[in-house]
């Protein structure tokens, strides 16, 4: 008698011999369908996607609305005091690009204090998905996992005083 247990993220494949009571039994991993793992995350990259899925787009366009009313970029909501991988990514950004951050930052500050919003001609300038951190937080994080994979030490630490 075969028998499939599932719990987490795991499947096992439980042989039970007919001579050996219900309690003694023996579970062996089984290799999981790549074809089911590929199709289930085919199918949230579609129910992400805003060019496909309904919500996705109307979920898009309030928080694109949120950010042009202070000027900001999606990549401006990042902290970089939670993540020391986002304060490096920073740091190895042109200077400019950084600056350029935290002016709106401080616009947007400013104007949440205010109880205000950018003017009209101002809002319909922004550009609240182009991006200017994904990529270097991307080479930030791949560098990271290298190196703990290699085993070296890690190039920054947080430390508390």
């Amino acid at each position: 008698m075969k028998t499939t247990l599932r719990r987490r993220r795991l499947d096992f494949v439980v042989n039970l011999p007919s001579s050996l009571p219900e309690a003694a039994f023996v579970a062996q991993p089984v290799k999981r369908d790549a074809h089911r793992e590929k199709k289930m995350s085919t199918f949230l990259q579609t129910f992400l996607d805003p060019k496909k899925n309904f919500l996705a787009r109307m979920h898009m366009k309030a928080v694109s609305t949120r950010l042009r009313r202070y000027g900001l970029r999606y990549d401006d909501l990042h902290d970089q005091y939670e993540n020391l991988d986002i304060k490096e990514a920073l740091n190895r950004l042109p200077r400019e690009v950084v600056d350029a951050r935290n002016q709106r930052l401080k616009r947007a500050m400013d104007l949440s204090m205010k109880h205000e919003y950018l003017p009209e001609d101002l809002q319909a300038v922004q550009t609240p998905f182009r991006g200017y951190l994904q990529e270097m937080l991307a080479l930030v994080e791949r560098e990271r996992k290298e190196r703990e994979a290699l085993g070296a030490l890690p190039l920054y630490q947080r430390t508390f005083p």
